[in-house]
């Protein structure tokens, strides 16, 4: 029996899984800040066979790895449970991340709990798929490289700053400066790190006297990604937010 009522509207986190999956992006590398200092990063995105309410096959990133195939290098040991196998010598050699996209998997996703109580899907276990099923991605996923392609043309044009529409289109855009996700674009997050956003740093920020622009251009996009996942209205596009 499945029960819901649309004011409180369940967080959208990915349900715990054991199934297939097909990967659909590699994103971009982003230097964020770790507890070792600045490091470039990127992650991988599957689409698997869980939908959700509105018919999109849901989405799991995985963790964020660097830039390395060393011996020891997390992408190298990840790669090797995937594939079932270690990198050939012309791999390690060299390696082209975007021969990953539209690879099947068997994934199994698994629910840790945060600091702040929110519950996040991970990605417990990749294995090679060997079940003869055919997965392709399902094409309603954009690359964050395209994303970013659009964001780049878009702006070599000048727009007013209070036009609906480029604000619309920007917030997705919007790099967060807060926080272990700083770095990233706001599009780049899972729904659990824009929820912790929203209700953690986004009332302080709103409290600021005198927010930095960063600031405000960061609560409007948490607020349009907020309602995206269905717990928050949208804020209004407009010149002079009121906070």
């Amino acid at each position: 029996m499945k029960l819901s009522t649309q004011a409180n509207k369940p967080f959208d986190t990915h349900p715990e899984y054991n199934g297939l999956a097909v990967c659909v992006d590699v994103t971009p590398p982003k230097t964020v800040q770790t507890d070792y200092g600045p490091k470039e990063q990127f992650r991988l995105v599957f689409e698997t066979t869980q939908l959700r309410e509105d018919g999109r096959p849901y989405l799991v990133w995985s963790r964020g790895f660097t830039t390395s195939l060393g011996e020891k290098a997390a992408l190298r040991a990840f790669l090797k449970q995937w594939f079932g196998r270690d990198l050939t010598a012309a791999e390690q050699k060299e390696f082209d991340t975007d021969t990953l996209i539209g690879r099947m998997a068997q994934l199994v996703i698994v629910h840790t709990e945060g600091r702040n109580g929110e519950t996040y899907a991970n990605i417990g276990l990749i294995r090679p798929d060997k079940s003869g099923s055919t997965m392709a991605p399902s094409g309603k996923y954009i690359r964050v490289k395209d994303r970013q392609d659009k964001d780049t043309s878009y702006n070599r044009v000048s727009q007013p700053a209070s036009d609906a529409t480029q604000a619309a289109d920007d917030w997705h855009f919007t790099k967060v400066h807060v926080g272990k996700h700083q770095g990233l674009d706001i599009c780049e997050l899972d729904q659990a790190a824009v929820r912790g956003l929203y209700d953690n740093w986004l009332p302080i920020a709103k409290a600021l006297a005198k927010p930095l622009k960063a600031d405000r251009d960061l609560m409007f996009a948490v607020e349009q990604a907020a309602a995206e996942f269905g717990f928050a209205k949208p804020a209004e596009a407009s010149e002079n937010i009121p906070y």
